[in-house]
C-alpha cells in the first residue's frame, strides 16, 4: 500500500461518481470494497468521499433530480492551473461543461469532454491531494480512454496535459499509452465500430481486487451486473462490471502495469 502526495500535472489523480441512489450506491460500494465515507465540500451538493483506513479514495455524489446525465466514473487529472488548463482544453478542440470552479478549500475543479465527447475532470490541488492510497483491493489502479480511435485524439492529450504517446508495439489493436516523464499513467484504445453503442467514448476506471472472480460474484450479489467476465488482461485477470444505476467499471487483480 502506497500513499499519495501532490501529483505533477496530467497524472490520474482522483475519481468520482454521480448517481440518483447515493445511500444505495454508498452500500454497494461498502460491500464491494469495504469503503467507508465521510461528507464531502458542500459546494459539490450531496457528496461523500470513499475512505479506506481513514484514507480517501473516491467521491461519489448526487445528481440533481431533474438532471439525466449518464452515470459513469470519472476520472480527474491533475493541473497546476484549472484555469489555464480550461483554456487548453477549449483552445484544442475539446468542451468544458463545469468550472473552473473551488469546492471550498480543497481545490478546483473542471469536468469537461474531449473532441471526441469523452468526458474528463481536471482538478487543482489545495488541501485535497486525490486519492490517498493505492496498491490494495478497492483503490483506482489504472484509467483507460475507449474511444473510436486514438491519433487525433492522442494529440489533443498531448496538447493539453503534455503525454508523450506511445503506441503499441505490435501491429494490431490501435492502442496508446500515455506516459510523463517516462512513466505510463493511462492508455487509450480505439475500438472502431465495437465501440459499445449507447456510450460512445468514455474513460474506464480499473479498480484493484484481491480476487476477480470473487468480486465479479459479489457485484451480482449486489444487484450489479456482469457485463465482461473474468479474464486475462493486459494487466492481470480483470472483468468488466456495473452497479445497480448502470455505472462502469473494471476490477482487476493487478499484475503491476
Amino acid at each position: 500500500m502506497t500513499e499519495a502526495t501532490r501529483r505533477p500535472p496530467g497524472t490520474p489523480c482522483w475519481v468520482s461518481l454521480m448517481v440518483h441512489g447515493l445511500d444505495a450506491t454508498q452500500d454497494f460500494y461498502a460491500a464491494l470494497f469495504d469503503w467507508e465515507f465521510s461528507p464531502g465540500p458542500a459546494q459539490l451538493g450531496p457528496y461523500v468521499r470513499a475512505m479506506l483506513d481513514g484514507k480517501e479514495v473516491a467521491g461519489i455524489g448526487r445528481l440533481p433530480a431533474d438532471r439525466h446525465l449518464p452515470v459513469a466514473w470519472t476520472p480527474y487529472l491533475a493541473s497546476d492551473d484549472a484555469d489555464a488548463t480550461a483554456e487548453a482544453i477549449r483552445s484544442c478542440g475539446g468542451t468544458v461543461g463545469v468550472g473552473p470552479l473551488d469546492a471550498a478549500d480543497a481545490g478546483r475543479l473542471v469536468i469537461a469532454s474531449d473532441p471526441a465527447g469523452a468526458v474528463f475532470g481536471v482538478w487543482q490541488a489545495a488541501a485535497h491531494l486525490g486519492t490517498a492510497v493505492h496498491g490494495t483491493h478497492g483503490t483506482p489502479v489504472w484509467n483507460e480512454l475507449l474511444t473510436m480511435e486514438t491519433s487525433s485524439v492522442g494529440k489533443f492529450y498531448h496538447s493539453v496535459f503534455g503525454y508523450d504517446t506511445e503506441p503499441a508495439d505490435s501491429p494490431g489493436p490501435d492502442l496508446l499509452t500515455l506516459r510523463l516523464d517516462g512513466r505510463p499513467v493511462a492508455s487509450v484504445r480505439g475500438m472502431g465500430q465495437a465501440l459499445p453503442r449507447g456510450r460512445g467514448p468514455h474513460w474506464m476506471t480499473y479498480f484493484e481486487v484481491e480476487d476477480t472472480d470473487s468480486a465479479a460474484h459479489r457485484v451480482v450479489e449486489l444487484g450489479g451486473h456482469v457485463i465482461k467476465a473474468p479474464g486475462l488482461g493486459p494487466g492481470g485477470r480483470e472483468a468488466t462490471v456495473c452497479d445497480p444505476e448502470g455505472a462502469v467499471f473494471t476490477i482487476v487483480r493487478s499484475d503491476a502495469r
